[in-house]
């Protein structure tokens, strides 16, 4: 128990490196599969207007 105050920072940055690698993950999929996800609309707004 005397050794917790000096932890608290530590936390704080462990949260910080999983939102940064949630983010790249999210970004990385985006970017695979926004052109994939662009052409199924597309399609279906095409097919929509005929």
């Amino acid at each position: 128990m005397l050794f917790a105050p000096k932890e608290k920072g530590q936390g704080l940055v462990e949260y910080a490196l999983i939102l940064v690698l949630v983010a790249v993950v999210v970004i990385a999929v985006l970017l695979i599969l926004g052109p994939i996800i662009g052409n199924v609309f597309t399609k279906i707004n095409s097919s929509l207007v005929k």
